[in-house]
């Protein structure tokens, strides 16, 4: 559909692009709110600065996509893969990120405040500095994370698991680590 395209400052908010094909598409600054996306395809794509706040973006493809600054508060992300995605400063407040697959992502200084990581694989993920002020990581495989600086205040870790996670400097007040294998091997109770 757009494939390769140049869409910068694009407006295609409320739109449907329902299994689009957006592989390395250029949309940085592009207004994407409350878009229908479900199973499309953004490997690669350029998002930087895009506005993609209560996007339907279930199920979709998004490995090495650059959502640098991006606006995702609200967005429906579930069963999505964001493999190796850069989405540094972003903001993804109330986002559902349940089952998602952020392997290698990087979410330095994103605020995820009140995101749901349900179920999700972030082995190896970026989240230093990163606002997660009451995320929800039920059953999550953290992995080898680096969550150094990190604001986990009120979050839910129960059943995840945290091997080789970096907590460094993380404040975590309030945190429930219930049945959660800690960074030292052994479970919480």
């Amino acid at each position: 559909m757009f494939h390769r395209a140049k869409l910068l400052n694009a407006k295609f908010a409320g739109a449907d692009l329902t299994e689009a094909n957006l592989n390395k598409t250029d949309l940085k600054n592009a207004s994407l709110a409350n878009i229908k996306a479900p199973r499309a395809m953004f490997f690669e794509a350029d998002l930087g600065l895009a506005d993609l706040t209560g996007a339907d973006l279930r199920e979709g493809k998004l490995g090495k996509a650059r959502l640098v600054r991006a606006k995702l508060d609200g967005a429906n992300l579930k069963e999505s893969i964001l493999m190796e995605a850069r989405l540094d400063d972003a903001s993804a407040r109330g986002a559902d990120l349940s089952m998602v697959n952020l392997v290698n992502a990087s979410l330095r200084r994103a605020n995820l405040e009140g995101a749901n990581f349900e179920n999700s694989g972030l082995l190896s993920a970026q989240l230093r500095e990163a606002n997660l002020r009451g995320a929800k990581f039920i059953d999550a495989d953290l992995y080898d994370a680096d969550l150094s600086g990190a604001d986990l205040t009120g979050a839910d870790l129960s059943g995840s698991r945290l091997t080789r996670v970096n907590f460094d400097g993380a404040k975590l007040d309030g945190v429930n680590f219930k049945g959660a294998l800690m960074p030292d091997g052994r479970e919480h109770p």
